[in-house]
């Protein structure tokens, strides 16, 4: 079960949190699967929003 794989991403700006969730999808090797994304956004103390994405990711074999 050591293909299953996590990516938690987060960032308070909703631009740069999108450059990063594009940034690891772009990274995966074109073998690996994204099973499920669950995402939630939370006030910050203070004002502003922290977003954040659980990517569940799995590697597969590779493709002929």
């Amino acid at each position: 079960m050591d293909n299953i794989r996590f990516k938690l991403i987060n960032a308070s700006e909703v631009d740069l949190f999108e450059q990063r969730l594009h940034a690891f999808i772009d990274s995966l090797d074109r073998s690996a699967v994204v099973v499920e994304v669950k995402y939630s956004s939370t006030p910050l103390t203070g004002g502003g929003v922290e977003y954040s994405a659980l990517v569940h990711y799995q590697q597969t074999e590779s493709w002929s």
